[in-house]
Formats: C-alpha cells, sequence, structure tokens
C-alpha cells in the first residue's frame, strides 16, 4: 500500500503539514474556545473500505451549516465526494460528517468551508484496502499527561511517510486538577491545562479536550492521519469501572451522570462513531477489533491493600484469595455481549481467510509479577501509597499473584476466555495495548500453547517504572522482570514515546520508538527496537 505515498509531491504534504499553522500554534484553551470560526483544525476517524468520518470545530454565535469536500490533491481541482454538517452549539460547535463513495485504499485531502467562504485547514485521510493487501502500518499510542511534557511522540509520527492509520487505545487526557499528577514542581512551564480543577461537569471535560486539541503536535497527527480511538480510565476518572472509579467520591456527586458527560464530551470531541465497540476491516490482510473495557461492564478491580487491612496471616489471606475470589469465573471485564462480539468476530475473520486479528485495545494482557528484588529500587523519599503498593506487591508475589489487578492480570477468567477463543477460531492474534506507561512485548499462551503476541506501547508523556525507582538502571529493572515473568520478551522502563506495527501477509514487524526527553520540545528518536512475529506461529520470532 506504500507505493500510493510516493504519488503524492513530498513537498506539497509539508506545506499541507504546516498549513494554518498559526490557528495550530493557539497558547492555551482558553483562546483558543474563545476564538471564532475553525479553532481546532480538522481530524478523521472511522476508516471503512468505501467511507471516513470527518470532523472538525467552527465557533460562531449560533449553528453553522459547513460544506465538506474531498479531493485525491490538495489543491481541490477534482472534488471527490463531500457533503454539508451543522457545527451545533449543543455539541460544544463540534462537526462530525461520515463521508461514504470513496475508492478503497486511496489518499485524500478534505476540507471544511464556512458559510462566509472561510476554509478550515486541509487535512489528508485514507480509506482502507479492499480485497488482496501486501502492506499495512498502524502507529499505537496511549498516555498523555500534558503538564508531564511535550507531545514529542505525535510531533514525531506526523512527519512520518509510512503510516496509514493512527490507534490511540486511551489516556487521551488525565482529568487531575492542576498540581495532582504531575505535581506543581513536576509540572513542565508552559504545559498547563485547562480547566484547573479536576474534570467531573461536562463543561469540565469539554475544556480539557480543547485545551490538549490546542497543542500543534496532535493537531498535526489528527490533520495528517485517520486514528481510530478508543477511551480508558483517565477519560472517565482514574481507575474507572461499571460503578465508579478511585479518582471518584460521593462528594463529587453521581457516578452515572459524571460517565455521561465524560462519554459525551468523547463523543464530541474525538473522529469517533457513537458504538462503543467496533471492527475494521483491513483488505484480506487484517481485522483490527477495538473493543472497550472500562465502563461498559468492568468489574470493580480488586483492591489487595484493602483485602489485607485488619489480617493477621497474610499469607493464608493472599492463598485463599488467590484460589477463589481472585478466579471467579462471573467477574467481567468486557461482559458477555461484548465478549460475543470478539470472539465471533475472530471466527468470521479466520473463516474469510483474513491474515491477522489485531485487538487494539487498553490495557495490558501479559502477565507481570514483582521481583523479589524489586523491594530495593524505591528511594525512601516515595509517597505512603508507593510504598503501600511495593510492600502489598511483593506480599502477592510470594502467593503467585501478579502485579496489576488494573490489567488483564486482575480479570484473569476473563482472559482466558478471550485466547480460548482466539485458539479456537485458529486466530492469529495480534493485541495492542497502552496504559502501563512502558513497553513491552509479551507471548500470550493460555492452556499450555501460543494464543499470540502482545506489543505493549509506552505512553507519549505518562512516567512509568523509571519515575519511582532512582537510581535503578533499565537493564537492572527489565532483567528482574524478565525473571519472574514467563511471557515477557522484551521491555523498555525507561523511555516515552509509541510503537509501529507493519502487517504484511507472512510477518508482523514490531518497532516502539523512544523520543527525546518530554520535558523539552524535541521531535528526534533517541532510540528504536524491532521484533518480528511470523505467522502460524503465535509467538515472537527468535531475536
Amino acid at each position: 500500500m506504500h507505493q500510493l505515498w510516493g504519488e503524492i509531491d513530498r513537498r506539497l504534504l509539508i506545506k499541507l503539514g504546516t498549513a494554518g499553522l498559526a490557528a495550530m500554534a493557539l497558547p492555551g484553551a482558553a483562546k483558543a474556545m474563545a476564538a471564532q470560526g475553525f479553532t481546532h483544525g480538522v481530524a478523521s476517524g472511522e476508516p471503512g473500505a468505501n467511507s471516513i468520518l470527518l470532523w472538525t470545530r467552527y465557533a460562531a454565535p449560533s449553528d453553522t451549516r459547513l460544506t465538506v469536500e474531498l479531493s485525491a490533491t490538495p489543491d481541490f481541482t477534482a472534488v471527490a465526494g463531500g457533503g454539508s454538517v451543522t457545527a451545533e452549539g449543543e455539541r460544544d460547535h463540534t462537526a462530525k460528517v461520515t463521508v461514504d463513495g470513496l475508492a478503497p485504499g486511496r489518499w485524500y485531502f478534505y476540507r471544511f468551508i464556512a458559510p462566509d467562504g472561510t476554509t478550515s485547514p486541509i487535512g489528508r485521510t485514507r480509506t482502507l484496502p479492499q480485497g488482496p493487501a501486501s502492506a499495512f502500518t498502524l502507529a499505537l499510542f496511549s498516555c498523555a499527561n500534558m503538564p508531564f511534557g511535550w507531545f514529542n511522540a505525535y510531533g514525531h509520527a506526523a512527519a512520518r511517510g509510512d503510516i496509514d492509520l493512527v490507534a490511540h487505545v486511551g489516556d487521551y487526557f488525565y482529568e487531575y486538577r492542576a498540581g495532582d499528577y504531575p505535581t506543581a514542581k513536576e509540572a513542565v512551564p508552559g504545559r498547563l491545562v485547562q480547566p484547573p480543577q479536576e474534570l467531573i461537569a461536562l463543561a469540565d471535560y469539554r475544556l480539557r479536550y480543547a485545551a490538549y486539541r490546542a497543542d500543534p503536535d496532535l493537531q498535526r497527527l489528527h490533520q495528517l492521519f485517520p486514528m481510530i480511538a478508543q477511551w480508558d480510565d483517565h477519560e472517565f476518572a482514574n481507575d474507572t469501572w461499571k460503578g465508579g472509579a478511585e479518582n471518584h467520591n460521593a462528594g463529587e456527586g453521581s457516578w452515572e451522570d459524571r460517565k455521561a458527560a465524560a462519554e459525551r464530551a468523547h463523543s464530541e470531541w474525538m473522529p469517533v462513531a457513537e458504538t462503543r465497540w467496533r471492527d475494521y476491516q483491513v483488505g484480506d490482510l487484517a481485522t483490527i477489533f477495538l473493543p472497550e473495557t472500562r465502563v461498559t461492564a468492568r468489574d470493580e478491580p480488586f483492591d489487595l491493600g484493602a483485602l489485607l487491612e485488619g489480617k493477621g496471616d497474610v499469607a493464608a489471606t493472599l492463598k485463599t484469595f488467590a484460589e477463589t475470589a481472585y478466579r471467579d469465573p462471573q467477574r467481567q471485564l468486557m461482559g458477555a455481549e461484548q465478549e460475543k462480539w470478539l470472539f465471533d468476530g475472530f471466527a468470521r475473520s479466520v473463516k474469510a481467510g483474513t491474515r491477522w486479528q489485531v485487538c487494539a485495545q487498553q490495557i495490558v494482557m501479559g502477565s507481570l509479577f514483582t521481583p523479589p528484588e524489586s523491594r530495593d529500587w524505591f528511594g525512601a523519599d516515595q509517597p505512603d501509597y508507593v510504598k503501600r503498593r511495593v510492600e502489598v506487591a511483593q506480599l502477592a508475589a510470594q502467593a503467585g499473584l501478579p502485579l496489576n489487578m488494573d490489567s488483564w492480570d486482575g480479570y484473569p477468567i476473563a482472559r482466558d476466555r478471550l485466547l480460548a477463543a482466539a485458539q479456537r477460531a485458529d486466530a492469529d492474534l495480534v493485541t495492542l495495548s497502552g496504559d502501563s506507561h512502558n513497553a513491552w512485548a509479551f507471548d500470550l499462551a493460555h492452556d499450555g500453547r501460543p494464543a499470540g503476541v502482545e506489543v505493549g506501547g509506552q505512553s507519549v508523556t505518562s512516567p512509568g517504572f523509571e519515575a519511582y525507582t532512582p537510581g535503578i538502571s533499565d537493564n537492572r529493572r527489565v532483567s528482574a522482570l524478565h525473571a519472574s515473568s514467563p511471557q515477557l520478551r522484551w521491555a523498555n522502563t525507561q523511555d516515552r514515546g509509541y510503537a509501529t506495527v507493519a502487517l504484511t501477509p507472512d510477518r508482523i514487524t514490531a518497532d516502539w520508538h523512544s523520543v527525546a526527553p518530554v520535558r523539552m520540545h524535541d521531535l528526534k528518536l533517541t532510540n528504536s527496537h524491532r521484533m518480528t512475529a511470523t505467522r502460524g506461529r503465535r509467538t515472537y520470532d527468535t531475536a
């Protein structure tokens, strides 16, 4: 598919990449939200073989009808499709329209036109291939906390010429009030967000999206590539589950109201469909599934600290827990309806002759266990909650329990069902994940047999292991994690960045790209790591 890139004049694309830069380089959400006209660039998503969803925001005193145009060239000499859509004040002046009747596997340029003749920045997008497909490349992003630093990962990816589709698997922003995470001391100058308070009401969530979308690197990424996106917890509140969140309390009102506000703002500001889970067909090369693992059916994550509170015999308590509640088959992560959709989808995809079944979801699926030696990694000046987590993690590891109960490790029977379904379907499963802030490569197994591979992407800015283990080298951390976690094939526990996954009929190639330290705005790479997996093996190839 990448030969299509050669048909586009590189100079035109560079010009396109900086088109409307004055509008993109807004100093913050407040100015952007006060502006009139096209305030936040353009975006696209939900690609099909013959259709694409287009997004923009047009602020005006009243609802405004916009014209939409697509063309095979950036000069729009021949319009290939389009339509019209209304930017409604009721939807925060955002507008989304799906354009049909397009050719498969094609790059298109698009723009919105206001009644007074002003135009949005020109966007670029593409439809998915249909039929035989020789190559397709995904870029994987997650966990972008603006006050922690600059979006160097977005900026680097936006300058590339070999990406077909961006997958954002959550934590597109963070809901905390200013000074919480990061602290005021840790926050990077010039990276403050609005509103300053924690997000609870619809207006709060809208303004936080506006703050992030005023960032020029994120705007350019949206402008130049279609994106499929799914929320994780921070688009709502930390450690979200179906009935609440760790970062929600009774003083903050109804959880259902807060959840509805967050979901509505996400629908308004992101180039996404109105369904919580969906899939995309990349010719005969891949089916990409985008499940939802947070608000639909997820049971409350286990809290081992609370479990052990007041218990005298800690070892016995953890042993009983590991044999009973931890493996309760009734505990849900996706729910029965969504499981049926996904598991049937695996079978249909394989039956149709599709080469790869890609599950782009939010949380790490591979198992991680706390290394015994990690008790000495954490500095004495760590917050009490970190010290408590370290203590509990050590006790859990001694009982054979994993490190993170908020990931798939906290829902082992639900994970067993998924991996067993992939095996029954004879799927070549590739899972993509975020959430953990670090980079991982896992071989996934079930019932003693290979079930697929996982590409765990590092965060855009949010800190990982390195922030809590000062003075401990990445090699030391990774070596210990390798020894304690048999499924782990490779890890990077110190760098920010993103991953790409290049699919061909017989192989996937995963690259983890580390960017320059995010306290400075610098788009260069510092290093990359590559791993491959051959179709039919369901494990990573030997390095």
